[in-house]
């Protein structure tokens, strides 16, 4: 019998990248695969590995994917683990993980560093890297409840964190985050998903909050409160994408990755050059 977690994995179309994730999933109880009509062999991949396949559409709005999950799907195991397709558990914090949900006194919720992987080499430097809630107590945990996006397709949750009603522990090992669909298909994904935060920050703007239900901005809170205070301050900074590269390739030494180093600095800097530019696009078109 595998530690009592049920695995919930947002996909569509991952057949490059799902294979590796599920090679680890005999050592849980329950993997669940929410699927959003891939029209690839991700459905036959998840089953070939033993995972449960679950279609999912999105009608708009709250909640998305993995809350739509939460609160639908029933839930035997009394913990939640949240893997993206593309993300892969090593050993050691398998073990960490089991240790966790064991001890005597176990958290209601664990970061787990996002360990970045670029163009087929492990980034040590940049500053890529970051924590998030990953594990979770079921019934403890939720994720923000952010502003409606005017024909938003993200039907799952990307910048959204996870609320936690409870202490929340940290796990020191991080899991491989590597996505194995090419650069082109990265930044088709992060051009999507400029749109989305161009929204975010134009509601930031105007009313000061995210949205409804939201992780509170605190600077010295957990990593997840902490780059959500930073965000804020960000927003207002002139010059921002330009700090950004600064920050990743000098401050965080994205220079010592070589040319995949630059590359992903040169992304992050027009990420935020493309937000900020659409915000700029809402703010006249709204007359502001």
């Amino acid at each position: 019998m595998g530690l009592p977690i049920t695995i919930l994995i947002a996909a569509r179309n991952e057949e490059k990248n799902l294979a590796r994730c599920l090679s680890v999933a005999n050592r849980v109880e329950r993997v669940i695969v929410v699927d959003s009509d891939s029209t690839d062999r991700t459905a036959e991949i998840a089953s070939q590995h033993g995972a449960e396949v679950v279609a999912f559409s999105h009608a708009g709005g709250y909640p998305k994917k993995r809350q739509w999950a939460l609160d639908t799907l029933e839930i035997r195991t009394p913990w939640v683990l949240f893997l993206d397709a593309d993300e892969f558990i090593p050993s050691k914090l398998w073990d960490e993980i089991r240790s966790a949900i064991t001890a005597e006194f176990p958290k209601d919720g664990y970061l787990i560093r996002k360990g970045f992987h670029f163009l087929g080499r492990r980034m040590r430097h940049g500053g890529f890297s970051h924590r998030a809630v990953l594990l979770v107590r079921y019934g403890k945990a939720r994720f923000e409840r952010l502003i409606e996006v005017p024909g938003d397709t993200l039907d799952m949750e990307v910048h959204e964190r996870v609320i936690v009603d409870g202490p929340v522990g940290e796990l020191p090992t991080p899991l491989i985050h590597e996505d194995f669909k090419g650069l082109e298909a990265y930044i088709d994904k992060h051009n999507r998903y400029s749109t989305w935060e161009s929204h975010l920050r134009y509601q930031l703007l105007t009313t000061g909050r995210y949205g409804e239900d939201t992780v509170e901005p605190r600077l010295w809170g957990n990593e997840q409160e902490r780059r959500r205070w930073l965000k804020k301050l960000a927003v207002r900074l002139p010059l921002e994408p330009w700090l950004w590269f600064i920050y990743h390739y000098v401050w965080r030494l994205g220079c010592l990755e070589g040319r995949p180093g630059l590359i992903a600095c040169q992304i992050r800097r027009q990420y935020i050059a493309n937000v900020r530019a659409k915000v700029w696009e809402r703010i006249q078109s709204s007359g502001e």
